[in-house]
């Protein structure tokens, strides 16, 4: 079978290395921290990340990207958006000539506003693909069925890594539109923190629905805007991936939004998180995507100065609903 190295142990990485390594495949899983790293090789328990699930025998966790990805014929990158370019700038030093470089990252890099695909493509020549969609870890692990899309330009590469990643329990659809597909799964983390703000001010079902509904025309409208395909946004990385994040306790994203509609200082939450929020950046990101391709993101617009500038979710949602009236379906021209 396969070499594969998964380059980031967060729960995703994590759970994805446990899927493969229980499909046959030879796993060689990537940790920053060397400490953290030599103890999950030890105990086969990644503690901080994921400690619901026992690491089979054939995944081997070292903190050297040079061993990491020694002979790999594909790279899983699972690491944190923001940290994608420095992690990928050594990494490239050490990949095989032919390797696959899969990104499992959902987010835009604040500064450049470039997807992860974007950066990988730009510090390597390698093929990239996406894989995203509604998929909690946790949920993976336990053998829970999940339904994820892999978006790359080639067909055959495509089939190819759809027969890698699926399984009984994790089906795997192929898509072309890498651009729309990453596009949805980073922007649905921005929306799933307005979603949690709703909660956590107690607002009711009715206000969190309208905020998918709205989130989505928000997303679908940049999307296009950028030269995605609008049909992705109504699939697996869209409109799949907002409702699981917007609705789902184990989301991290919520899980701010929550605890910033109850009051707490965006520190506070932060200081209490292992794992990185991807919507707090790409927050930054998505408002300044929206000046620049000139799309009406309001959703976005409130959870940025929600987050970045101190305003008062309170006062965010009544700007929201005291909005100048519009027809609901329209883009920009």
């Amino acid at each position: 079978m396969s070499y594969i190295a998964v380059i980031g142990g967060g729960s995703w990485g994590t759970a994805l290395s446990i899927l493969l390594a229980e499909k046959g495949f030879d796993i060689s899983l990537w940790l920053h921290e060397e400490s953290l790293a030599a103890e999950v090789e030890s105990t086969r328990v990644n503690s901080l990340y994921l400690p619901e699930a026992t690491l089979p025998d054939n995944i081997k966790v070292t903190a050297s990207l040079e061993e990491a990805l020694f002979r790999a014929r594909y790279v899983l990158c699972v690491v944190p958006t923001q940290y994608v370019r420095g992690v990928f700038k050594e990494a490239a030093r050490y990949l095989e000539k032919d390797s696959i470089i899969i990104s499992a990252s959902k987010g835009i890099e604040k500064g450049t506003l470039k997807t992860v695909s974007s950066i990988l493509s730009e510090l390597t020549d390698h093929r990239v693909a996406v894989l995203s969609g509604p998929s909690f870890a946790k949920e993976v692990i336990k053998r829970l069925p999940t339904a994820v899309t892999l978006a790359v330009k080639d067909r055959s590469t495509g089939l190819l890594l759809q027969e890698i990643f699926n399984t009984d329990y994790f089906r795997v659809y192929t898509h072309h539109d890498i651009l729309g597909v990453e596009l949805g799964g980073a922007l649905k983390n921005v929306i799933a923190i307005a979603s949690g703000v709703s909660d956590g001010l107690g607002l009711g079902l009715n206000a969190r629905a309208a905020l998918i509904t709205r989130g989505l025309a928000e997303i679908t409208r940049l999307g296009v805007r950028m030269g995605a395909e609008e049909k992705t946004f109504a699939g697996l990385s869209g409109i799949g991936d907002l409702v699981l994040t917007c609705t789902g306790a184990l989301s991290r994203n919520y899980t701010v939004g929550v605890q910033l509609g109850q009051g707490k200082r965006l520190d506070e939450i932060l200081s209490h998180m292992h794992a990185v929020a991807e919507g707090v950046e790409t927050s930054v990101s998505a408002y300044e995507l929206s000046k620049k391709y000139d799309v009406e993101m309001p959703i976005v617009e409130q959870v940025y100065l929600v987050l970045h500038h101190g305003k008062s979710p309170y006062d965010a949602v009544k700007e929201l609903m005291t909005r100048a009236l519009k027809e609901e379906f329209y883009y920009a021209d």
